[in-house]
C-alpha cells in the first residue's frame, strides 16, 4: 500500500474520479452493515472490478475461528495487516473503536480468536442510558485517578478502566508468549504507562493494510 485517501464525504460520488486519476485496477470491500440497492448499484459501476470479502475469500493466514461467517472483517483485516509486516511473530492486534477487539494469531500465521469488549463512547453511553442519574460525560476534560465529583469519577472510571483492561490483556499474553509484538490501531487514542506504552506498535491504517494484502492473496501477486 502505498497511499491512503480518507473523506468525510458520505455518498460514493469521488470513487470513480479516484479510480481513474490513480489507474486503479481493483478494488475491495469490507463491510459490516448491509448496502441499500443505490450503494450496491453505485459501487457495481465502478470503472474497476470489486472483491467482496467475506467468509469464503482466500485469506493469507489460517482462520480457526469457529464461526468465520459471524466474524468481523475488519477484525480479520487487522490481524492479516499485522501479519503481513511481522510473519513470523506471536501478535496481539488491538482495535479501538466502536468495540475494542483483542485478535491473537500466532507465530505459524494461525488466527486464534479473540475477545470483544465495549469501546470509550458506549461506556460512556452506557452509563448515561442505563442508570437514572449519571450525567452523560465526554474524554474531554480532568483525568484524576479518584474522581473527585461525578462527572471525574465517570470519565476516570471508562478511560482508566479501559487502560487497565488492555494492559491486563497484554500482560496476560505476554506470559504465555514472551515474544509477543502488539498492535494498537482504531479511532480512540490511550496513555499508557511505560512498560506497556514501550510494546506497542500503534497503526492506524493496520485494517487497510490488511484489507490490500487480502487483495493481492486473491490476485495471485504474492
Amino acid at each position: 500500500m502505498v497511499k491512503v485517501l480518507t473523506s468525510s464525504n458520505q455518498s460514493l460520488d469521488c470513487l470513480t474520479a479516484i479510480c481513474r486519476e490513480y489507474s486503479i485496477k481493483q478494488g475491495i470491500v469490507a463491510t459490516v452493515i448491509d448496502l441499500n440497492e443505490q450503494v450496491l448499484a453505485d459501487l457495481a459501476a465502478l470503472p474497476c472490478p470489486l472483491l467482496w470479502l467475506n467468509e469464503q475469500t482466500a485469506l493469507p493466514v489460517v482462520n480457526l475461528y469457529e464461526t468465520p461467517q459471524t466474524l468481523g472483517y475488519d477484525r480479520m483485516a487487522a490481524v492479516v495487516g499485522a501479519n503481513d509486516q511481522f510473519p513470523h511473530r506471536d501478535i496481539l492486534v488491538i482495535d479501538a473503536g466502536t468495540c475494542i477487539t483483542y485478535e491473537f494469531i500466532d507465530s505459524n500465521g494461525q488466527y486464534h480468536g479473540g475477545n470483544i469488549s465495549p469501546g470509550m463512547q458506549m461506556r460512556f453511553k452506557s452509563l448515561y442510558q442505563f442508570t437514572a442519574r449519571l450525567p452523560l460525560v465526554t474524554a474531554e476534560g480532568r483525568i484524576i485517578p479518584l474522581g473527585k465529583d461525578t462527572e471525574t469519577a465517570i470519565r476516570a472510571g471508562v478511560l482508566k478502566g479501559m487502560e487497565y483492561e488492555i494492559s491486563g490483556y497484554i500482560q496476560a499474553m505476554k506470559h504465555k508468549y514472551p515474544e509477543l509484538l502488539v498492535f494498537l490501531t482504531g479511532g480512540d487514542d490511550f496513555s499508557f504507562d511505560s512498560s506497556v506504552k514501550n510494546i506497542i506498535f500503534a497503526d492506524r491504517f493496520l485494517v487497510l493494510k490488511g484489507l490490500n494484502r487480502i487483495l493481492d492473496y486473491n490476485n495471485g501477486r504474492i
